[in-house]
């Protein structure tokens, strides 16, 4: 079961998360997000951590010179339908896993996207948002099928930013797709058996975030410790 947390953008408590074994670290780039990366804090205080043969990021000329432990959190940028060049910077800056693109972007775009990050940047998974209200909207689903690696099935709303509200997962089950995926949207340490309970064979796991903060962008560690061990036990 993958457990990504999303939202973080403090460099402290990013490390005290990343601590607790966690899979997936979410960094939010939408610059209307309360939860969007002060790109010099996280940059400053996060990847030099990362090894204890890192070099600073202010000597390496902002890409970090470093390889990741095999234990710490693959890094996830959050995008809203940015331009591509911008993915591509903050992927090179931040030496993102993974982008998440939570807007309406197009296969094409994606496949762009892909193109110019593999080979010539770094190669990185991509995960697509899918707003849910009804069985219907997985349809929007097969216009990505084989072009990203996972889906983030989340609660269809008005607000770009999500509602912290979840949406049926009963509906999940109507799911015909050969993409792996993640739900999201209002998890709490409550629903951990609820979560346990999903049978879905391409179910791989949940996406944390508001349900575990103290302030936006800020997450309440042991209450994400006590999250993990429920859900991993």
């Amino acid at each position: 079961m993958i457990v990504k947390v999303c939202g973080m953008r403090v460099a402290d408590n990013i490390r005290e998360v990343s601590a607790l074994g966690i899979d997936w670290l979410g960094l939010v780039f939408w610059p209307e997000s309360p939860r969007c990366v002060n790109q010099l804090r996280a940059r400053g205080g996060f990847y030099p951590d990362y090894s204890p043969l890192a070099t600073k990021i202010s000597e390496v000329g902002g890409l970090p010179a470093l390889a990741a432990k095999e234990n710490n959190p693959k890094r996830v940028g959050v995008f809203v339908d940015d331009m591509p060049q911008n993915i591509v910077t903050r992927v090179y800056n931040f030496y993102l896993d993974m982008v998440q693109l939570h807007g309406e972007e197009s296969p094409v775009m994606i496949e762009n996207l892909k193109r110019t990050l593999d080979p010539d940047i770094r190669p990185v998974k991509v995960i697509k948002a899918i707003a849910m209200e009804t069985e219907a909207d997985f349809d929007k689903c097969q216009q990505y099928e084989g072009l990203v690696d996972y889906f983030l099935f989340h609660n269809k709303c008005k607000e770009m930013g999500g509602s912290g509200k979840q949406f049926d997962w009963g509906l999940l089950q109507a799911y015909k797709g050969k993409t792996p995926f993640l739900i999201s949207g209002g998890i709490g340490i409550e629903d951990v058996e609820r979560i346990k309970a999903i049978q879905h064979p391409l179910f791989v796991g949940v996406d944390i975030n508001s349900k575990f903060e103290t302030e936006p962008g800020v997450k309440d560690v042991e209450a994400v410790k006590t999250f993990l061990e429920k859900l991993k036990n």
